[in-house]
């Protein structure tokens, strides 16, 4: 589930359909201009897994998004609840960790870029290094019976309860998707964080062939190890960049 238009699943949904489940697109607020107003969200439980993308909000200014954000997470409470199987990616994750009784705050430093994480000692982490992309201003507080599985000096990376995971890099990105995003970046805000969107262009561009390989891998552990035996005709709901 993208909530905005410019943060689809993609590489997670290239792979989720590569092993056979269909993907069943919603766009949560179709119109950036008016974050309040939201389309209807489909029932969770109509599909074998639910993958929420990120987004340009934020859980710690909520008013602006308070006409649906409130539903998402009962919603994502609910369906945690009954055993279905989760991943939420970077505001998606952070939707997760409130969700479940985490929290979210402003980070203290802002990533926009590619960085390394560490998998946590004693934990059977299914990432590497990376890098990974990042792009956020806030970070997860995991709920206590989270357990954490990668993380840096900057922010909780990668949490999993039960079927649930979430994270907090971009393991979906490719140069499209990048494109994407750049085009509601404004050069003053990139300016601002230390890059341009020539610099994020040949970053990813840089990096694309590798992350595509590791984004796969990451999403065949969630699959394998994570999610219950595949039905017949397996399908997945993308409902949302932070």
């Amino acid at each position: 589930m993208a909530h905005e238009s410019d943060g689809p699943g993609r590489q997670v949904s290239v792979r989720l359909a590569q092993r056979g489940y269909e993907i069943c697109d919603h766009v949560v607020n179709p119109d950036m201009d008016k974050p309040n107003e939201a389309s209807v969200f489909p029932n969770f439980a109509d599909f074998d897994i639910v993958v929420l993308m990120g987004s340009i909000r934020s859980l710690t200014a909520k008013e602006e998004i308070s006409s649906w954000v409130h539903t998402e997470l009962e919603m994502i409470a609910d369906a945690h609840k009954n055993g279905q199987p989760i991943l939420g990616v970077c505001f998606g994750g952070q939707l997760i960790a409130e969700a479940l009784g985490g929290s979210v705050e402003t980070a203290p430093v802002t990533e926009i870029g590619w960085f390394e994480i560490e998998p946590t000692p004693g934990t059977d982490s299914p990432v590497g290094p990376g890098p990974w992309m990042q792009w956020h201003h806030d970070r997860i507080i995991p709920p206590d019976e989270a357990t954490v599985l990668a993380d840096n000096e900057n922010a909780v990376q990668l949490f999993q309860i039960g079927n649930t995971v979430g994270t907090q890099f971009h393991p979906e990105v490719d140069v499209t998707h990048l494109e994407g995003w750049l085009q509601v970046a404004q050069d003053d805000y990139l300016a601002e964080h230390g890059t341009s969107a020539a610099q994020v262009m040949a970053d990813v561009t840089k990096h694309e062939a590798r992350n595509i390989v590791q984004c796969h891998d990451f999403v065949d552990w969630f699959l394998d190890s994570v999610v219950e035996p595949s039905v017949a005709e397996p399908s997945v709901v993308e409902p949302a960049r932070n």
